[in-house]
């Protein structure tokens, strides 16, 4: 499959999650077959736990990078602990929740930099997840017993991360027109919730996005998952993908 420029820049912008595999067999299967449409695979609670390092090493081994995706919510000094195995492990990206607060977040940077500077790795990206895209205005309000509007209470998150120094969030696509224009031009912004130009995304995605959109309005790297891999075939899988960055690439 040749792409174009475009469609390579898009590439680079595509995440998907590892999860739902069973065997690393499965795992080695699914990075061969869309790493052409992935620049990044996401491994998550699910399949770090089932496989732990050496799913990591994997998708190393076939050039790809990492999003290690295990939302660190602790006290500082076990975040920082935690950070600094992530560094270890050379991953691209890794993240923390930010309602842990400033102090967790500064530790996990902490933690990652003196890796750094021992090892001579390379700096991850750390970035930081606002509010979770299965909770809409109804669970936060009600449930959590926060009070106003998820785009205010991802703001405010947003600017204590972008405070505490790190490089970004996680935050539906859905916010970006609120948030975007109030944070440093260079802050990432993670997108997941994000439904294929002609499929849906997962049930339990309350606020989505298709990709052309997520870009235009500013998205960094789109977290895509069941759009792709919902798909009962290779070719309708690889397919799907395909289409997924020719959406993204109209709006590059």
């Amino acid at each position: 499959m040749e792409l174009n420029e475009k469609e390579k820049v898009a590439r680079s912008k595509v995440c998907l999650p590892l999860d739902g595999l069973n065997t690393i067999e499965e795992v080695k299967v699914r990075v061969e077959e869309l790493s052409p449409v992935v620049g990044l695979f996401k491994i998550g609670k699910e399949s770090y736990t089932r496989f732990g390092p050496k799913v990591i090493e994997l998708v190393h081994n076939y050039g790809s990078e990492v999003f290690l995706d295990l939302k660190y919510h602790d006290i500082p000094n076990t975040v920082k602990g935690a950070a600094k195995a992530a560094t270890e492990l050379g991953v691209y990206m890794f993240n923390v929740h930010a309602s842990g607060g400033s102090s967790m977040m500064k530790a996990a940077l902490e933690g990652a930099k003196e890796i750094c500077e021992s090892t001579g790795k390379r700096m991850p990206k750390i970035i930081a997840v606002t509010m979770l895209t299965s909770i809409d205005q109804e669970t936060m309000n009600n449930e959590l017993k926060i009070s106003g509007l998820v785009e205010d209470q991802v703001l405010n998150l947003a600017k204590l991360t972008q405070e505490s120094g790190l490089d970004g969030i996680v935050c539906s696509a859905a916010d970006l027109h609120a948030i975007k224009d109030k944070l440093p031009e260079e802050f990432m912004f993670v997108t997941p919730g994000i439904k294929g130009p002609n499929t849906a995304a997962g049930a339990d995605q309350k606020r989505v996005f298709t990709p052309g959109h997520a870009i235009q309005d500013g998205s960094t790297i789109l977290v895509i998952g069941r759009t792709i891999t919902g798909q009962p075939t290779s070719e309708e899988r690889l397919k799907s993908g395909y289409e997924v960055m020719q959406d993204m690439a109209k709006m590059l």
